[in-house]
């Protein structure tokens, strides 16, 4: 992994932010933006604070998820669970409405935009798999909210895409060939990693969907901020306190109390860039990470699973980290999950166990995600609205996390007292 060298951030003071390559050019790009001053809308996209069981907690960056479908209440109705326990009832399985959550989001943006007939854009990878979660927020806008939608990679969008002089965001579509499609929103199931990004047209049609007045979700500026490294920074002493405790906040400035007991729900973060320091005890950020390797997860910039280094691999790791890649890494202390909490995980390939499949009885961990979105404009926050979670649960053994690639399995929730 390459680095770029520094991002300079806008408002509340001047930071600079080292990043990796993938994360300047959208930072090149989001100065060339901000060239132009224009004030612009924007709509967050659907976001989690991921925690796990136990005494620490770990707020998160803004990220995308799959869709969290209501798999306790489905196997209640169509098993009982066998009648294995009281406290599986209706009652104590909380309604999951994310699919409802995050439609009525991109709805709320549609009816900013101001116009009706107008089409939600959903930008997607090339040959997209991850298809079914987003259909249902397709059928979901039509049929509650009679808001049509239209599917494009970028790859696709570099010849059907174009602004009108007030800067509308037209697209051609074979299936409507009489009269380009005006767009309200983009929602963006793209754009999160290196290889949705091959050519520098790929990013010129990213910034020219910015430079539009549809709203996006996220905007450029959001995305960014979702950065691994933005939220190291956020760690510093002082950095949290510029945003929070400004006096331009006005009425929405947060108390001193506020900001500790945000700050107490973190876990220790630096960069592994970070020069020696009395407060570091006389070690730099390499060091650091040396000392507590097998208590630490060093992350890049990058989202999804696959990229993070854990505990005992970290050593042999920095040892081939070249210094000028050390700014694109932080090193995260890990959250220690109580220990002896058992359930079984199902994976597909069916039979009674083993790695093709079955039923394991392990020693677990699970991560709740909670969903909700903001819209705003101008300074200010127009809407906003949470609901819907998605659980995850895995074998304490395992570092990683995706269900996917078949680390984890989908969860639910179960409240009893």
């Amino acid at each position: 992994m390459r680095v770029l060298g520094t991002f300079e951030s806008t408002g509340h003071g001047s930071r600079t932010v080292p990043v990796t390559l993938f994360v300047g050019n959208g930072g090149r790009r989001r100065r060339k933006l901000r060239s132009l001053r224009r004030r612009r809308r924007g709509l967050r996209g659907d976001f989690t604070i991921a925690f796990r069981l136990g005494t620490q907690t770990s707020s998160q960056q803004p990220r995308s998820l799959s869709n969290g479908t209501d798999y306790g209440r489905y196997l209640l109705s169509s098993t009982g669970y066998f009648n294995k326990s009281p406290s599986l009832k209706p009652e104590n399985l909380p309604l999951n409405e994310t699919t409802k959550t995050i439609v009525d989001g991109l709805a709320a943006a549609h009816r900013a935009y101001g116009n009706k007939d107008a089409y939600i854009l959903f930008v997607v990878q090339d040959n997209e798999r991850n298809v079914f979660d987003q259909r249902w927020l397709e059928y979901g806008l039509l049929e509650n909210h009679s808001i049509r939608t239209i599917r494009q990679s970028l790859t696709a969008l570099q010849s059907s895409a174009s602004l009108s002089k007030s800067r509308a965001l037209l697209i051609n579509s074979p299936l409507h060939s009489d009269n380009p499609l005006e767009i309200s929103t983009i929602y963006f199931r793209a754009t999160y990693t290196p290889t949705d990004f091959p050519t520098v047209q790929h990013w010129e049609t990213r910034i020219l969907l910015q430079r539009s007045r549809a709203i996006n979700c996220p905007s450029l500026p959001l995305q960014l901020a979702g950065g691994k490294k933005v939220q190291q920074v956020l760690t510093q002493p002082g950095v949290l306190e510029d945003f929070l405790l400004s006096e331009c906040r006005g009425p929405e400035r947060f108390t001193e109390e506020d900001v500790r007991i945000v700050r107490e729900s973190w876990v220790e973060m630096w960069g592994l860039d970070d020069v020696a320091s009395a407060e570091s005890g006389g070690e730099d950020g390499v060091q650091r990470a040396l000392a507590r390797a097998e208590k630490l997860v060093l992350k890049p910039q990058r989202e999804g699973g696959g990229n993070n280094v854990y505990r005992s691999s970290i050593p042999a790791f920095l040892e081939t980290l070249l210094k000028e890649e050390r700014a694109a890494w932080i090193a995260m202390q890990l959250i220690e999950p109580p220990k002896g909490v058992g359930n079984y995980l199902v994976r597909a390939g069916g039979g009674s166990g083993g790695a093709e499949g079955g039923a394991h009885k392990a020693d677990v961990v699970s991560e709740l995600g909670m969903f909700g979105w903001a819209l705003f404009g101008e300074g200010k926050v127009k809407e906003t609205e949470s609901g819907g979670w998605l659980v995850r649960t895995k074998g304490r053994e395992s570092d990683e996390g995706g269900v996917a690639v078949g680390f984890s399995v989908l969860d639910s929730v179960l409240l009893v007292d």
